[in-house]
């Protein structure tokens, strides 16, 4: 009913890895966390997540949007429990291995940031071994189980060597058929992806070539590029990520296919695909995903609002932008888009978080605002300055310097009035609505443009007190 079932385990402390359900209006939601349940509260309905399970209560939840987790883990805790995973099932008879991303990770120097583990054991046998407690059926029908691990040490996904059946929809496989390992590597998306490794024997398993490509640091999809890229979409923007997070080059006919495929993608949901924007762009290889988004088309099949006339420009401010957000990374590839209207559609149709749809459209909307900053009133910039998306908009300003478009004056300007502290970056108001109406103001449009002078004379230092506020008023309605 409500997509995939994600849980918490309270007697984890909440270190359990895989997504949970919270509030669409997460301010509105409380979290109460006893030993034997945890219950999130919304105003319109309740959450009950139990340590095994999750029960609703009878009222609607239309709400519930899957998040992650970020969890709390001991990476040789987590190596450990992957390792005696494995341990476990081959002392049952079963064949078990480490799969995937933990392989390949492994192998570039990287740590793991979780661990798979592949085996011959069905769902039914893995909750056999390791008991009905530890065990979570989130997808038992594709032979995916969870088993939950010591406290730091997480909990991991033990999948079934299985091959997949068609993928009708372009992106979810219809049904799976269990098999082997060798038939398991032959269904994943790249070769660099399709590596096991025996953590006992220390063993790497290749049935795929996925050590000779990460050795020649290439992306090459398992078989035929347009045949593994129709099954799932997505794949398309996977093979982007990856070429840029780990600096490889798209092997050409795996390139070939994403292009002539790119306007394909619109089959997936935009939260998917702002996912992978979200993680290709704000990586140290942002330029390189740029650059292969804009050659294959993915740039303007995603985002056309950023296909306009001068791409590389503003690739060159993505790339100079430091530190670099989403909402960051997004405006500078949008600042040629026309508006900031446009630039928030462009953020709605990728389904990324309000706050960061309006802290992009907002940098669109002052591109050039903090401009001749170091020579303006100081009541002008204040309001910039004070703004929550201050610094990504120096830092935007910032990347233009280096691109030789604006003055780097007012960079050092700016950066030197953030440092200052909060309350003179920002001083309280020395008027407000009520002190107008118990002088006499009668209420109206008027009060707020009389707030507005005032506070814009407290800025530049021509009043300083409530008194020659309540006088600067009297100047103004005189007038």
């Amino acid at each position: 009913m409500f997509g995939p079932i994600f849980l918490i385990d309270p007697r984890a402390g909440f270190e359990m890895v895989s997504p949970l359900f919270r509030l669409r209006d997460a301010s509105s939601a409380r979290i109460f966390v006893t030993r034997h349940r945890t219950r999130l509260v919304g105003r319109r309905s309740i959450l009950d997540i139990d340590p095994i399970g999750v029960s609703f209560d009878t009222r609607p939840y239309s709400s519930i949007i899957p998040v992650t987790a970020v969890p709390n883990l001991d990476p040789k805790l987590q190596r450990d429990f992957a390792t005696e995973i494995v341990r476990t099932l081959r002392q049952r008879g079963f064949d078990a291995l480490w799969a995937g991303g933990c392989v390949r990770d492994q192998l570039l120097g990287r740590r793991p940031k979780d661990y798979d583990i592949a085996t011959s054991a069905q769902p039914d046998d893995v909750r056999s071994v390791f008991g009905h407690r530890r065990t979570l059926a989130v997808g038992a029908a594709f032979g995916v189980m969870i088993v939950r691990g010591p406290r730091g040490a997480g909990q991991m996904d033990v999948a079934t060597f299985r091959r997949d059946a068609q993928y009708s929809d372009g992106r979810h496989h219809d049904a799976v058929t269990f098999s082997d390992a060798e038939h398991d590597a032959q269904r994943r998306d790249f070769t660099i992806n399709g590596l096991f490794y025996d953590p006992i024997t220390e063993e790497v398993i290749d049935y795929v070539e996925g050590q000779e490509d990460l050795r020649r640091r290439v992306i090459r999809t398992i078989g035929d590029p347009h045949e593994r890229l129709s099954e799932d979409k997505l794949r398309m923007l996977r093979a982007i990520r990856f070429a840029a997070t780990f600096d490889f080059a798209v092997e050409p006919a795996t390139q070939t296919a994403v292009t002539e495929m790119a306007a394909e993608i619109d089959i997936v949901s935009g939260e998917r695909i702002g996912q992978e924007l979200r993680r290709m762009l704000t990586c140290d290889g942002r330029r390189r995903a740029a650059e292969l988004l804009l050659s294959t088309g993915l740039l303007a099949a995603v985002l056309p609002e950023a296909a306009g006339d001068r791409p590389e420009r503003m690739i060159d401010v993505l790339a100079r932008a430091e530190p670099i957000s989403l909402s960051l990374a997004l405006a500078a590839l949008l600042l040629d888009c026309g508006d900031a209207q446009q630039a928030a559609t462009a953020c709605r149709r990728i389904k990324i978080t309000n706050r960061e749809t309006e802290r992009a459209a907002w940098l669109v909307e002052n591109q050039t605002s903090l401009c001749g900053a170091s020579t303006a009133l100081w009541s002008n910039v204040q309001p910039l300055l004070a703004h929550d998306g201050a610094m990504e908009l120096v830092s935007l300003h910032a990347a233009r310097v280096a691109l030789g478009e604006v003055q780097s004056a007012d960079v050092g300007y700016c950066r030197e009035r953030l440092a200052w502290p909060a309350d003179q970056l920002d001083p309280p108001p020395l008027l407000g609505g009520d002190e107008l109406i118990r002088h006499g103001v009668p209420r109206g449009r008027i009060f707020k443009r009389l707030l507005q002078q005032v506070r814009d004379a407290q800025l530049d230092a021509r009043i300083g007190d409530s008194q020659e506020a309540l006088a600067l008023v009297d100047r103004l309605l005189d007038l």
